[in-house]
């Protein structure tokens, strides 16, 4: 290190042909003015440009030794490239400006002495203070106001401004957060100024004059999914996991599982009639119906073990069944769906596949899964019209009368069955297609370079899915293994039916179960309850009336709630066992998988 230089100035650079030259100079006469000669450098960060700037830059410095050029073939981002010309500075005050220069470089000398004399941490400018004066127009200034009153809100900071490029470190100071922060693109300077507040660092926010320079809009891609995202993924981490212990983990696991039985009567609300027709139920058979439900459950580890080998990723059925488990006790829980993402989470916890793989698996078993209880229902359908062709009409009318609960339903299973259909063909179609889609729309969308982070993200994951979609074995191997654990759910149901003592026969009963429990789970895709409580046992009546006229709705509705009960409990016991056996606290899961993220800020390590 030049122990002489007590300033170092960075002046992130990509694409800059056309301004470096004179951004440097101004910078340099700037710093003359009120530092001693040979005290200050100004290091040109260069990330990956693809115009001149990189020779423009090593010119410079090889003109003028108070310039220095630190260049990166590949795009580090924003936040990267500055945290990487940090790190090679010499100077113990670092000192960063956006080259447009819109803040006004009279207000440098403030920005420096505030580190270097007046022993503040970190020192900004700030465009939002009383006395600032910024020329915002409407479509720059009202997207970053709301932005700002976010991260007040959200991450509890006291600042009023913290994207304003005009800010200054100490040594100290920026090898202490640099350390913490993970974004490396837009939210670096969010993230180190929250994360200063957070250890208590003194930060010195000061009004400036700001002119906007250049053409800037609002982006889509990277201000709504990438500074939103990243809000939370710190909210999270600052907020919320110190506060998790194993204890107050197992707790809050413990009630979460409580809170999924106690919804089954919140969405379903059963009559005394009903109660009174589950209570006929011979316990001996639910058991058994419990204990065949439970076998379909390696199964599940062994399918997904087949996803994620396919993907490049090896590992045991155990654990993987104990993730399935866990993913599926969320969706018990949590609304919307949101335990889907806690399998992501856990699989990037406990055996490093990223968050792209854990999805894109997650996405192949869910296609799987609506694609095979579709398909069942399918078959049954047609062989049930080609034995008994007047019967058919007679279900439909059976289940466009039916209850609003049962018809609703209906129709929303038709809807999932064809789209699950739909998507598969899609998939395997453009498995082996050279056209992406992705970027090209994200690049319609957004000319940021933010939007090819987030194209290589979901280019990680389409592909991924293509993967198992292009391999005839494994496609076949993982159709297989669904259709069988489908059909154990399907006898399950049938087990049901017995220990009701159904009046049908058992080619019936077999008919109505596969209708039933396939409907049933295709209509329950849409958040619209926890685990789809409710319309699950809605759809499954219907089906129960529409086949079988002589039952009644209390009878079976009866057979529906124990049915969806039996399955619901047994997956909740084994997401508790499971939980307790990889030490995974359901609500860290949850709220840690929107660290989804990251997969973005890896991207942009590489891109």
């Amino acid at each position: 290190m030049n122990r002489a230089v007590e300033v170092s100035v960075v002046l992130p650079a990509y694409d800059e042909a056309e301004t470096i030259e004179g951004t440097v100079s101004a910078t340099l006469d700037r710093l003359a003015a009120f530092l001693p000669a040979g005290s200050f450098e100004v290091i040109v960060a260069e990330d990956g440009c693809s115009d001149r700037t990189p020779e423009i830059a090593a010119r410079l410095a090889r003109e003028d030794d108070r310039i220095r050029h630190v260049h990166s073939d590949e795009r580090l981002g924003r936040g990267g490239a500055l945290e990487y010309a940090f790190r090679q500075a010499d100077g113990d005050t670092l000192v960063y400006f956006d080259t447009d220069l819109a803040t006004d470089m009279a207000h440098l000398e403030k920005l420096v002495e505030s580190v270097r004399t007046a022993g503040y941490d970190v020192a900004t400018g700030s465009r939002m203070l009383p006395d600032s004066d910024a020329d915002r127009p409407a479509k720059r200034g009202v997207p970053s106001r709301g932005y700002n009153a976010l991260v007040r809100l959200v991450l509890r900071s006291d600042l009023a401004d913290h994207q304003c490029g005009f800010k200054a470190f100490s040594r100290e100071a920026f090898e202490e957060l640099a350390n913490a922060v993970e974004d490396d693109h837009w939210f670096w300077d969010t993230e180190m100024l929250v994360r200063a507040q957070r250890r208590g660092l003194d930060v010195n926010e000061f009004p400036v004059d700001w002119t906007p320079k250049g053409d800037s809009k609002v982006d889509l891609v990277r201000d709504v999914l990438g500074m939103g995202g990243q809000i939370l993924r710190t909210f999270w981490q600052l907020s919320v996991s110190p506060r998790i212990t194993r204890t107050r983990s197992m707790v809050a696991a413990s009630g979460l599982i409580m809170l999924a039985l106690a919804l089954m009567t919140v969405y379903l609300d059963p009559s005394a009639d009903v109660l009174e027709e589950m209570q006929r139920g011979d316990p001996m058979l639910i058991g058994t119906a419990a204990l065949v439900y439970l076998s379909s459950w390696p199964l599940r580890g062994y399918r997904y073990r087949d996803i994620l080998a396919e993907l490049g990723y090896d590992s045991d059925v155990g654990f993987l069944t104990g993730a399935v488990f866990i993913s599926q006790t969320g969706n018990l829980v949590f609304p919307a769906r949101l335990g889907d993402g806690v399998r992501a989470y856990v699989m990037k916890a406990r055996r490093s596949v990223p968050y792209s793989s854990g999805f894109a698996s997650l996405a192949v078993e869910r296609v799987f899964d609506l694609l095979t209880i579709a398909a069942l229902a399918g078959v049954v359908l047609v062989g049930f019209a080609a034995f008994d062709p007047s019967a058919l009409a007679d279900l439909i009318a059976a289940l466009t009368s039916g209850r609003e609960s049962g018809r609703r339903g209906v129709v929303v299973a038709a809807a999932v069955g064809l789209l699950a259909i739909g998507v598969t063909a899609l998939t395997v179609l453009t498995a082996r297609s050279d056209r992406n889609l992705v970027r090209g729309t994200l690049d319609r969308l957004s000319d940021d370079a933010y939007a090819g982070y987030v194209a290589g993200v979901i280019e990680d994951f389409t592909g991924d899915v293509q993967t198992v979609a292009a391999n005839p074995t494994a496609f076949g191997r993982v159709a297989a293994s669904s259709v069988l654990i489908w059909t154990i759910d399907v006898v399950t149901a049938i087990v049901v039916f017995a220990a009701f003592d159904v009046p049908s026969s058992l080619g019936m009963l077999v008919v109505v179960s596969f209708f039933a429990v396939s409907v049933g789970n295709l209509a329950k895709v849409l958040p619209l309850s926890p685990g789809g409580i409710g319309l699950y046992e809605g759809v499954f009546s219907v089906f129960v009336l529409a086949f079988i006229p002589t039952v009644t709705w209390e009878l079976a509705l009866a057979v529906a709630v124990v049915d969806h009960a039996v399955k619901n409990i047994v997956t909740v016991a084994g997401g508790s066992v499971s939980m307790a056996w990889l030490n995974v606290s359901l609500t860290t899961a949850v709220e840690e998988s929107a660290d989804a993220e990251d997969s973005i800020d890896a991207v942009a390590a590489q891109d």
